[in-house]
């Protein structure tokens, strides 16, 4: 087994190289996520560090999580509104583009997953492809599913104030107090200085009280978030309801600043406790001090998902239009390995999910946490590839030999590649797998492909990415125009809105 080795282009200091690890069988890269980068409003976003081109001879086999974090667009948003151009590192371009929804393929009878992919040229290199894989669950009305266990645990601290903070939360808890039913139960634990217990498993039927409660919070002192989260779990887990949904929502703008304040220590509480079955995720809010990197990092150890909440309309798309999908988990620890077939591709990148990469051996091993799926969740993911064909020197990565290779010379001329998906179902924890092969043959451009891949664009751009090629503002909204039709909500009208104030911004 050949030892690594690593040539890095000038100024690269990780990458997002999956397959790639030491003897000891520890990554050699060292993503930068634990190493926040402050803006000057004080906000806190971890680095991100663009994966390169990667040539198919050195590592033919990407695997990366799945992601169904949305909070990148929404406080995206909430910056071109206020008309600042987003801190790079705020972009993430995997929540961009799974922020919106689209026309995928439905899974077959049996199946988790449907699976879709498409291969054209890449809008921003006429020399380059561009791959789409894209995943959709069975989405499920939230009024059908089993009772919901769900404790929220609510940052009350004087930081929470302003009206874009604990009010606006308020607002939001109240929409989804809506939607419970008899069989739902509701906790609210609140910290500030120390945690206490506001409202104690009323169920559904006790609208009445729980908005009084919810009307009746107030923000002032300091902020204990640990001892809140163990108050939170041992709720939790005093009205568990088997078979159903039970999930901790934390509600803040995530400035723990007393007590255990060390992400680390704090995921490994939540990482302990998932294995309950409760569930952890993150709500974040307001401006000025956004630790977007804590929230993530807590809302992927306890198997949930972070939304950043800027309005009331995004408050009502997570509590109330995709609240079954916001809920209910169908697929845990959810894995993605793709085989690139070198007959047809020289090198490819995988654009975005740059904490999510794993290494080859991480794939089939259990003790290797990933992402999970709700009900309805749609994925997506994009690869640029360079064709075999081309002419273009990409710089040499070399990287431990992968065993048991599809493409290994056999005669598959018309795949491109192999995807295979492992994940776990979340009440046997039994795992489970299924496959994808894209082949070399053309079709016409869906909508989903036009609109999303105008996301990953528009993503590029914000970031002033190295690998934007020939992007531009206008191509991004010529494109995402051509795709409007059967937008419900108007996200996409909104999306074309915010481009031509990230335009006027950046030009």
């Amino acid at each position: 087994m050949k030892k690594m080795l690593l040539v890095l282009m000038v100024g690269l200091v990780g990458s997002a190289l999956s397959g790639c690890a030491k003897d000891s069988g520890e990554p050699y890269y060292d993503y930068p996520y634990s190493n926040p980068n402050e803006n000057v409003n004080g906000e806190s976003y971890d680095e991100i560090v663009e994966a390169p081109f990667i040539r198919t001879e050195d590592m033919q086999v990407s695997t990366f999580s799945a992601d169904v974090d949305t909070a990148s667009y929404s406080n995206v948003r909430r910056f071109l509104n206020d008309d600042e151009v987003p801190p790079v590192d705020s972009v993430r371009i995997e929540e961009l583009v799974n922020y919106f929804n689209y026309d995928l393929t439905l899974p077959s009878d049996g199946e988790v997953f449907g699976i879709t992919s498409e291969i054209h040229q890449a809008p921003w290199n006429s020399e380059h492809d561009l791959l789409m894989i894209g995943l959709k669950t069975e989405a499920i009305e939230f009024e059908n599913t089993e009772g919901s266990n769900l404790v929220f645990l609510l940052d009350t601290s004087g930081s929470m104030g302003n009206s874009d903070k604990l009010p606006l939360l308020q607002t939001a808890m109240i929409l989804l107090v809506d939607q419970l039913r008899p069989q739902d139960r509701i906790t609210i634990v609140t910290y500030a200085g120390s945690a206490g217990v506001v409202l104690d498993g009323a169920d559904g039927t006790d609208k009445e009280e729980i908005i009084e409660k919810i009307n009746s919070l107030y923000a002032s002192g300091s902020t204990n978030g640990a001892n809140g989260i163990g108050l939170a779990y041992d709720k939790a887990m005093e009205y568990f309801i088997e078979g159903g949904v039970n999930r901790v929502i934390l509600g803040t703008d995530g400035d723990f600043n007393v007590g255990t304040s060390s992400v680390a220590a704090l995921e490994e509480l939540i990482e302990e406790k998932r294995e309950s079955g409760v569930y952890f995720s993150v709500l974040g809010f307001g401006t000025g001090n956004l630790q977007d990197s804590k929230m993530e990092a807590l809302a992927d150890s306890g198997n949930g998902v972070y939304y950043y909440i800027d309005s009331v309309l995004e408050a009502k798309k997570v509590f109330v239009d995709e609240l079954g999908g916001s809920l209910v988990t169908v697929a845990k620890d959810v894995k993605l390995q793709v085989e690139f077939n070198p007959m047809y591709v020289k090198a490819y990148r995988l654009i975005g999910y740059e904490n999510r990469t794993l290494n080859y051996d991480d794939f089939n091993n259990n003790e290797v946490d990933a992402g999970d799926i709700g009900a309805g969740h749609e994925v997506i993911a994009y690869y640029e590839i360079i064709p075999q064909t081309s002419n273009e020197v990409v710089n040499e990565l070399l990287f431990d030999e992968v065993p048991e290779l599809k493409y290994d010379g056999s005669n598959y001329e018309n795949e491109i590649m192999t995807l295979k998906i492992n994940f776990k179902d979340p009440e046997s924890n039994m795992d489970q797998s299924t496959s994808h092969i894209q082949t070399n043959s053309s079709s016409e451009m869906s909508d989903t492909f036009k609109f999303s891949s105008a996301v990953v664009e528009f993503g590029l751009l914000l970031r002033n990415s190295e690998y934007k090629g020939n992007s531009d503002f206008d191509t991004v909204i010529s494109r995402a125009l051509t795709s409007l039709e059967d937008d419900v909500n108007g996200y996409r009208a909104e999306f074309i809105d915010l481009v031509i104030k990230a335009k006027d911004l950046m030009e």
